[in-house]
């Protein structure tokens, strides 16, 4: 019996087999209900494009609270931008403060704003309270205008600040 393919897995491309696996094992000690499905390595006919060593890990499929990504071991060729990040949902202030602990250890502190971090990998992350879309959506136009405010001054989101800000 086979398992059903996740229609969209989201491809994160690192640097060298280094990266790659540090990566996953940061990121599956981070979330719950996480590990390592699959890897593969490059052979030799796969090495030679890709510039990587014959042997060295090409993918690491991973598991993430249940949501499946892969890891590329692609080489130095492109690098992450803030034009795509991984958003983690967080039921509470403690959970925001917990995944923004320890994705941001490491990373660049200049790219922290509005929720939004860089790991040191270079993979953009938004940590955001769930309540923020009804504190933004549901209230007065006045009231979502001081929320946007509030959240424009944050880097990691602070639930109990911005629901002041909603009054």
């Amino acid at each position: 019996m086979s398992q059903k393919l996740q229609r969209i897995t989201q491809c994160l491309w690192f640097q060298s087999h280094e990266q790659t696996e540090a990566a996953v094992a940061l990121y599956t000690s981070v979330f719950p209900d996480s590990r390592v499905i699959t890897r593969t390595k490059y052979t030799e006919q796969s090495a030679g494009p890709s510039g990587q060593p014959p042997g060295a890990v090409m993918t690491v499929l991973f598991s993430l609270d249940g949501q499946e990504l892969l890891a590329l071991n692609g080489g130095p060729h492109f690098k992450f931008t803030e034009a795509m990040s991984l958003i983690v949902n967080c039921e509470s202030q403690a959970e925001v403060d917990h995944y923004w602990a320890r994705l941001s250890e490491g990373g660049d502190e200049k790219a922290q704003q509005c929720g939004w971090l860089k790991d040191r990998f270079g993979v953009s992350w938004q940590v955001v309270p769930t309540e923020l879309t009804q504190l933004l959506a549901n209230t007065s136009p006045e009231k979502g205008a001081r929320v946007t405010q509030a959240l424009l001054k944050m880097k990691k989101l602070d639930l109990d600040a911005l629901r002041r800000a909603a009054g």
